[in-house]
């Protein structure tokens, strides 16, 4: 065990106190280095930040609320990708819905898929006292978030799997929906398709890519000059993508773009060269209006909302005092064929 580590029970938060003793200063000096206050030397404000790291601490804003309601904040931080995506969004009412059940205020913030972000907007959660943290992750390890687990905070991660950390997840099935959307178009008569990509960084691009080119491999068809398009984060990004495929010397039959912002790129793409209608489509989830367009957009649709359902009820089970093994939960999806997905390649 750490000389940090010894002073206090791994169950328990770090205080002002333990900070300051580490650090070796008085509690007031930490008390003014953690409110930004003037008149502190950047050495010690150094020695003061670098004990609180090591310590892991946060400060309590709700201390005298916790004295009054038994360490009980009755609130939920909710950390998803962006608000303004609709699967988030989704995502998010499911929580909602849940917590309003059990009359539980809900924290939501956007990480942008930047890991920096995430950090900061944790710790803000943490330090608020929430009860349980209901998080899409885009660190490569989460390990840091066992000592607060150790401590009672309620941890469900949604829609990514977790690294470093034994915790419940909700997730869909990613890179079998993937594989059912490639061999629809394969079914079509496809041969020459091309993928285009989340961050290769995310854990969800990673399994629905796995999901592509296993289907391809599955019915023998080489992979090696397969377009892999990925780091497409953007609505835009994917349509430049898209025309630089459209304009290459073997433009693609059928494109399976791997998440909802990347589709609706793909699609401003085919109509402005007039192709919607001869490149077939698959999207990893729904879009907005989806079936409105000609033709309707073919979707392997998740069910956002029942993945925040599903982890807001893993969490209050965790806060109800269920100390059981981590639950890994996966919610289905269906392919929604709409007319997009079953366009047939033009004879050579």
């Amino acid at each position: 065990m750490s000389t940090d580590s010894k002073a206090r029970r791994p169950d328990t938060r770090a205080t002002m106190r333990d900070v300051a003793a580490l650090a070796g200063v008085g509690i007031k000096t930490v008390s003014r280095v953690i409110n930004d206050e003037p008149n502190v030397s950047p050495a010690t404000i150094a020695k003061v930040r670098d004990a609180a790291e090591r310590l892991d601490y946060h400060p309590d804003l709700n201390a005298g609320n916790l004295r009054r309601t038994g360490r009980r904040t009755r609130t939920i931080g909710l950390v998803v990708g962006s608000v303004a995506n609709p699967f988030s969004g989704a995502v998010h009412r499911g929580v909602e819905d849940t917590a309003v059940e059990r009359g539980v205020a809900v924290f939501a913030s956007s990480l942008d898929d930047d890991a920096a972000r995430e950090q900061r907007i944790v710790g803000e959660m943490l330090r608020r006292r929430v009860d349980a943290l209901i998080l899409t992750t885009v660190r490569k390890n989460q390990s840091r978030l066992v000592a607060e687990q150790e401590r009672g905070t309620a941890l469900v991660f949604v829609d990514r799997e977790p690294a470093g950390i034994d915790a419940d997840v909700v997730v869909t099935n990613n890179a079998e929906a993937a594989a059912e959307a490639t061999a629809h178009l394969i079914q079509v008569g496809h041969r020459r398709l091309a993928y285009l990509g989340d961050r290769r960084e995310l854990w969800t691009a990673q399994e629905r890519r796995r999901g592509f080119l296993d289907q391809l491999g599955a019915v023998g068809i080489p992979t090696s000059g397969v377009p892999v398009i990925e780091d497409l984060h953007t609505e835009d990004a994917a349509y430049a993508a898209v025309l630089e495929l459209l304009d290459g010397p073997h433009p693609p039959t059928g494109l399976f773009t791997s998440q909802n912002l990347v589709t609706i790129g793909a699609l401003r793409a085919l109509r402005d060269r007039g192709l919607h209608r001869r490149i077939a489509l698959v999207g990893f989830d729904d879009v907005p209006l989806g079936d409105m367009l000609e033709p309707g957009v073919t979707v392997v649709a998740q069910n956002p909302y029942d993945m925040g359902r599903v982890a807001a009820r893993r969490a209050f089970a965790r806060m109800d005092g269920d100390t059981g093994e981590p639950v890994r939960v996966v919610v289905p999806s269906v392919l929604i064929p709409r007319g997009s997905g079953e366009i047939p390649p033009e004879p050579a």
